[in-house]
């Protein structure tokens, strides 16, 4: 085995098991406080959504990509591999329609009182299960093109017709089919892609306007807090950036591979860009938001037996 391999291999099988622990740990944590009876936010129902389909994309994912760069490449028959990518694009879907459906519940969110997106803000928390029952149905049903359209066997790692994996090869018929599910693919993802940049530069805007309303308090006091609300704001934008950034560098790769010959090594980066975000996401939130370690302290501070 090359050295190559063993570092990329430490590279993804690291990134893989921080991101499985970040996202299992923050998925627990809101399952643990709705069972002893905690109220929770709203927005942390589409928090543990995200988690848990982030987890499911790392599973589907990296944990594949890690045994193939140490060279276990024969471990998935045709069936497995047509079954592993379906889960793959499946929870990718999800994972892009959480985010979208966090930035654009977060914006409503913010909304003054007096707009006339007050009646929805009232109704937003009543929307989210069923907008998230909703996306799982169609990414579900969406993607089971994928059974019909890829015809996967095992092939040497050199092999030129690698696919978006590297542990499956692909044989793949172009034809007007193909090329329809991939535009559909497509303006899904720039629609949500962009309704998210359109949210998040309306909570940028409102934190703008919001900081100037209230500059005078900052000159009376030197350590002012920032409200829960605009805290969550905060954290939701950051969090917004960070999948958009991971998200344009891996299209540009894509889009890249697509022009050019694919290589071996252009598609292992473009495996490291694709589960980047389901790795650092819960530790964006984690360490932006401070509410995750009000919940930590309720829970465990409770339990603590006393000395």
């Amino acid at each position: 085995m090359k050295a190559n391999d063993i570092i990329l291999g430490i590279v993804f099988s690291s990134q893989t098991t921080l991101g499985i622990l970040g996202n299992s740990f923050l998925a627990c944590l809101f399952i643990i406080m709705l069972l002893t009876g905690n109220r929770l936010r709203p927005i942390d129902t589409i928090f543990a959504q995200l988690a848990s389909f982030n987890s499911l994309l790392l599973l589907s994912n990296g944990l594949p990509q890690t045994m193939a760069t140490l060279g276990l490449n024969n471990f998935f028959n045709a069936n497995g591999c047509i079954i592993l990518f379906y889960i793959h694009r499946v929870s990718r879907g999800l994972s892009l329609s959480s985010t979208c459906l966090l930035s654009g519940f977060q914006a409503i969110t913010i909304c003054p009182k007096g707009s006339w997106w007050a009646e929805v803000k009232a109704r937003a928390p009543k929307y989210i299960m069923p907008i998230s029952c909703l996306s799982c149905i169609t990414h579900l049903l969406l993607n089971i093109i994928v059974f019909v359209k890829f015809k996967n066997h095992q092939a040497p790692r050199n092999s030129s017709t690698l696919p978006d994996f590297g542990y499956c090869s692909s044989l793949k018929d172009t034809n007007i089919a193909d090329v329809r599910f991939g535009v559909v693919v497509s303006l899904r993802d720039a629609l949500l892609v962009s309704l998210m940049v359109f949210a998040s530069g309306y909570m940028i805007l409102f934190l703008h306007q919001h900081h100037k309303q209230h500059q005078h308090l900052y000159v009376t006091n030197l350590s002012p807090r920032p409200s829960p609300l605009n805290r969550a704001t905060q954290s939701v934008l950051l969090l917004v950036s960070t999948f958009v950034c991971f998200y344009a560098l891996n299209s540009i790769l894509i889009s890249y591979m697509y022009l050019r010959k694919r290589k071996l090594w252009l598609m292992q980066c473009s495996t490291f860009l694709s589960i980047g975000f389901p790795t650092f996401s819960p530790f964006v939130l984690i360490s932006s938001d401070s509410q995750f370690l009000k919940y930590c302290h309720r829970l465990w501070g409770k339990n603590a037996p006393h000395l």
